[in-house]
């Protein structure tokens, strides 16, 4: 733990995880373009976008397209990852639209209120890991150490995102509208298994523009350790 202090000496100009309310909260949105109750959750997604402290994605799932209009930003992995939260959680089913708060507490995406309780609520949980990136060209440099010791294993993972997309949709229960949509995630990957006795670093080669996400997250989809957006 000594030699933590000076690998974050080193690393002021990075982007940070800061403390207690500065703690960002990971918010993230499953949804579909295929269901006619999604809507109004998507809409609720660009209010959390603008809000400090709060990283909100749209990941969109496959398991509507079957009625009649397959989403074109649904990726297998997004419906995997949202089982997973199942699992961990001992629910049965998955449901749209359902926010998943911090990879911990889930909630109806369209219940703002219920939402941004739980959003407060994990604002004041303590402070895992500190977290540091900084973007270079196409190199993402990434420094994190546990805030306590700690002999867990968390996975280190860095999603793309599409910051504002238009869609028209032809078919299926939504069939007619034209809608918005915010930070859709494009690419998911998991950079590196962390064991967080140790320091973390490690650089991720990025292509393209897209802005990023680094997620420090709890072994099998457990909970989210710290999150970042990086532009």
């Amino acid at each position: 733990m000594k030699l933590f202090p000076i690998l974050f000496a080193a690393a002021l100009s990075f982007a940070t995880v800061g403390q207690a309310e500065d703690r960002p909260v990971l918010v993230e949105l499953f949804t579909s373009q295929g269901c006619s109750s999604c809507p109004p959750a998507d809409e609720f997604l660009h209010e959390l976008v603008d809000r400090e402290n709060v990283v909100a994605l749209a990941m969109h799932v496959d398991y509507w397209d079957y009625i009649g209009w397959k989403d074109v930003f649904a990726q297998p992995e997004f419906t995997a990852r949202q089982r997973a939260y199942a699992r961990l959680g001992n629910r049965k089913m998955i449901y749209t639209p359902q926010m998943v708060i911090n990879g911990r507490d889930h909630v109806v995406g369209s219940n703002p209120k219920d939402t941004n309780a739980l959003i407060s609520s994990h604002k004041k949980l303590p402070h895992e890991v500190d977290l540091k990136v900084k973007r270079e060209g196409n190199t993402l440099s990434v420094l994190g150490y546990a805030m306590s010791d700690s002999s867990e294993t968390a996975s280190v993972q860095v999603l793309r995102y599409r910051p504002l997309s238009t869609v028209e949709i032809l078919r299926g229960e939504n069939a007619g509208r034209t809608l918005s949509y915010a930070n859709v995630v494009t690419d998911m990957q998991i950079v590196t298994q962390w064991d967080m006795s140790e320091p973390l670093s490690v650089n991720v080669d990025l292509t393209g523009d897209l802005p990023a996400v680094v997620i420090v997250q709890g072994d099998r989809n457990g909970p989210i350790k710290a999150v970042l957006k990086v532009d």
